[in-house]
């Protein structure tokens, strides 16, 4: 069990004021682990929000002014545990969402085959257009901009990305045929 004074906290704390903690500790943390452990039925999250819970106090002012300490302490503890349930169903979310997610396919090699040779057969296609066909013929299969767009961003008419595309799916055809 550690029990920190203002001190070690980092706080400046008078007299009066540390000994007012250090009997309110003494005097209730038994009863505040027993209320968590009943709550959470675990002792050792039950002991770790009892730790917190007198944190907040310690961080707190003038806990000589508290006239029920146990009512004090059980809200301080309860903010704590909503806090902690509200973290716990975050984390939960977010395990179920990854666990949603579809396993990565592992293909077959005729497969991984198929698709290499595709892409190479791509490649080479690319190759062979000229550099403005290549861009067009990117811009709207890979990045799938329309006609439009892909005008807009190279400063070309539409007509001309058409004119161009048409020359790329030409390629695409007589490559596919061989």
């Amino acid at each position: 069990m550690i029990v920190q004074t203002a001190g070690q906290c980092g706080l400046a704390r008078d007299g009066a004021d540390s000994q007012s903690i250090r009997t309110l500790y003494t005097d209730h943390h038994h009863w505040l682990q027993g209320w968590l452990r009943r709550k959470l039925d675990n002792r050792y999250d039950a002991a770790d929000l009892a730790q917190d819970t007198f944190l907040r106090v310690l961080a707190g002012r003038n806990t000589a002014s508290i006239i029920e300490p146990r009512k004090y302490l059980a809200t301080i503890a309860n903010g704590l545990l909503i806090d902690r349930f509200r973290h716990q169903r975050i984390e939960a979310a977010y395990l179920d969402a990854l666990a949603a997610r579809p396993e990565p396919l592992d293909i077959s090699p005729e497969t991984r085959t198929l698709i290499l040779e595709t892409l190479t057969a791509i490649d080479r296609m690319l190759d062979e257009l000229g550099s403005r066909t290549r861009e067009i013929f990117v811009l709207a299969q890979f990045e799938g901009l329309t006609y439009a767009a892909i005008g807009e961003r190279l400063g070309v008419s539409i007509t001309t990305v058409k004119k161009h595309l048409v020359r790329a799916l030409t390629q695409c055809l007589l490559i596919a045929e061989s």
